[in-house]
């Protein structure tokens, strides 16, 4: 088999799980017969390979089996049946920090994590000072691990982790390490690695990080393989596989729009004070509308607007609802445009996001449509920030009895 190649043969991971989460050795030794187990298949036939040089997601909702087929490819676990095959050394990015001794240095951390991921001392004692720099501690490394915080413990075994010289590089969310600056660096290093020729298996729910990684996809759905080609159709298929879904966990995923399946949102525009619609965005003070349009399948009870306004930062900045009763809808009703008119909007400048939930009076969700609109407000004179504070100042007269003199 040639270096950074991997071939997966009907390959399937079964687990036996019981009903007690700790099982104690009398019970092992005196309640064999009685305490019994169910089997879970995490992954059930699943084939496909991987040339050298190739970058390949993993993608799929939480439990598909991304993170089992992980550690099948990295030997931490055997296949139930099937074979699966890596050609040369393999660095996996799985569990950072896996084998630290909080009472250890991190400086020794590196060595003992080193020599677990196959590096010779004299290899660990050569990139040291490079590991150390990369994770930024270079106050802190000679330091026990157990007084590091969470972010400078992941750095380090994400530092020491990204500096094996190996073949293939299993990687599984590990995007969430550290702040934004330290992220850039993570992705810097990998995309280095791919440029030359190490294989990469990438496991994220963010979407864009697998979209400017990763050529080709692989879509797991209940461990089994539902979808292997390009990878924006594979992030295609897996949002259209959570947008069936009332309310999914993973919106991590790049999701926008959910449900649906009942009544729906079919389209929200933004408008200028002419009745013109705007695509660029709005002057401070300008006012504006916006429509929506709402649709059903069949006859339903009036569903309830829910919006929400948010700014870049995701900070709720404005939000509303009505019943579309108020404004028209009936038994017959299958389609009603509405309007919702901001006349003295007190926006001055920032980047504004509006979510559309449409739902039945109990709350339960029909349709959601995050970034239903993202318009732009451009100051109009020398405001800035988000709200434009409309007031005056003047001369406040201080009573006689507080006046002093010089």
């Amino acid at each position: 088999m040639r270096r950074g190649e991997i071939t997966v043969e009907h390959a399937a991971r079964r687990f036996r799980v019981y009903p007690r989460e700790q099982r104690t050795v009398k019970d092992v030794l005196f309640q064999r017969g009685r305490v019994q187990g169910a089997d879970v298949w995490a992954l059930r036939d699943v084939s496909f390979s991987v040339e050298p040089g190739s970058a390949v997601g993993l993608v799929g909702r939480n439990g598909s089996g991304k993170t089992t087929l992980l550690r099948l490819l990295s030997g931490i676990i055997k296949p139930s049946a099937g074979t699966v095959a890596v050609g040369g050394r393999v660095g996996s990015l799985l569990e950072l920090g896996a084998g630290f001794h909080p009472d250890m240095t991190g400086r020794e951390n590196v060595y003992l994590n080193g020599s677990i991921h196959g590096l010779r001392r004299a290899t660990i004692r050569e990139k040291l000072d490079e590991i150390v720099a990369f994770a930024g501690l270079e106050d802190f490394i000679d330091l026990p691990v157990r007084t590091y915080s969470s972010g400078m413990y992941m750095r380090l075994g994400f530092a020491v982790a990204s500096h094996i010289e190996a073949d293939v590089l299993l990687l599984d969310e590990v995007f969430a390490v550290g702040d934004e600056a330290f992220q850039r660096k993570c992705f810097g290093k990998i995309f280095e690695f791919k440029q030359r020729g190490g294989t990469i298996v990438f496991v994220s729910h963010d979407a864009s990080a697998v979209e400017r990684l990763c050529d080709r996809s692989v879509l797991l759905k209940d461990g089994a393989v539902a979808f292997d080609g390009p990878t924006h159709q594979a992030i295609v298929e897996y949002r259209r596989l959570l947008a069936g879904e009332r309310n999914p966990e993973e919106r991590a995923a790049g999701l926008k729009e959910w449900g649906g399946d009942v009544a729906r949102v079919e389209a929200a525009r933004l408008l200028g004070p002419d009745g013109g619609e705007r695509t660029q965005g709005l002057l401070a003070g300008e006012p504006f509308a916006i429509s929506v349009d709402v649709s059903a399948d069949s006859a339903l009870p009036a569903p309830r607007l829910v919006w929400e306004l948010r700014d870049d930062a995701g900070i709720l900045v404005a939000s509303g609802e009505t019943s579309t009763a108020d404004v028209g809808w009936d038994d017959d009703t299958r389609r009603l445009a509405l309007r919702f008119d901001a006349d003295r909007p007190p926006f001055s400048d920032g980047r504004l996001h509006l979510r559309v939930d449409l739902a039945d009076e109990r709350g339960e969700t029909y349709h959601s449509l995050d970034d239903a609109l993202v318009f732009v407000v451009y100051p109009a004179g020398e405001e800035r920030g988000l709200v434009r504070l409309e007031g005056h100042w003047s001369r406040e007269d201080v009573p006689a009895e507080l006046e002093t003199t010089a």
